[in-house]
């Protein structure tokens, strides 16, 4: 999959070892990388979900977001790149069509 970033600083902090290590720590960071290399690696969304990271959908104020499981209560916060997003007949994502995603934050959204 294609994976672009909301902000130049984010991408920063989730592409550089050091920045990483610095601002995710070293179990985070580690997690954090291996997540991005799957997502990379990925023709589309739909394999995300046969991978481990329980890979969801989010819903409420997060409607049309998803995530992927870092450690602990932190996520991966993603949507699909393409506008509108590809959806199914009955108005759901069509994950097998999203083929690139835009990173939005990595965060602790339970607090």
């Amino acid at each position: 999959m294609e994976i672009t970033f909301k902000s130049s600083k984010l991408r920063k902090n989730c592409t550089q070892d050091k920045v990483i290590t610095k601002t995710h720590g070293p179990k985070r960071g580690k997690i954090l990388k291996r997540r991005l290399i799957q997502l990379q690696a990925a023709p589309n969304l739909a394999t995300m979900k046969m991978l481990p990271g329980n890979c969801h959908e989010l819903s409420s104020d997060r409607k049309g977001t998803l995530a992927v499981s870092l450690d602990g209560p932190y996520r991966l916060i993603f949507e699909p790149a393409e506008e509108p997003p590809p959806a199914t007949e009955d108005g759901g994502l069509d994950w097998d069509a999203v083929t690139a995603i835009r990173i939005l934050e990595v965060e602790n959204y339970h607090e």
